[in-house]
């Protein structure tokens, strides 16, 4: 599995549909989906089973006031974490271009 990870609209998408077009098995915006999981070593279990998963940052930035969104905040950045440790390959992309942080790209 490839994790993408990087800002908000930099190429993430792109970057996994260029690897692995429309044959591979992409999860985009899985941050997202932390926020209201329940078990999120489950949920990196089953998204570790794709080709491309893509996670927006969640560490910079302005911190919410709201704790509900702090606490979705640090279970996105979790999820992250643990998408890395099972990843082959981890690429960050910022301004289109990627930059591999672990592994390498196919």
């Amino acid at each position: 599995m490839i994790l993408i990870t990087g800002p908000l609209f930099s190429g993430k998408r792109r970057l996994a549909e260029e690897l692995f077009g429309d044959c591979g098995r992409c999860a985009f915006d899985v941050h997202e989906r932390a926020a209201h999981c329940g078990d999120l070593e489950a949920l990196a279990d089953e998204l570790s089973s794709c080709d491309a998963v893509t996670a927006a940052e969640v560490g910079g930035g302005v911190v919410p006031l709201d704790p509900g969104e702090r606490a979705a905040r640090e279970r996105a950045g979790r999820l992250s974490c643990l998408l890395a440790e099972r990843a082959d390959t981890v690429v960050r992309v910022f301004c289109g271009i990627p930059t591999v942080i672990k592994g390498s790209l196919p």
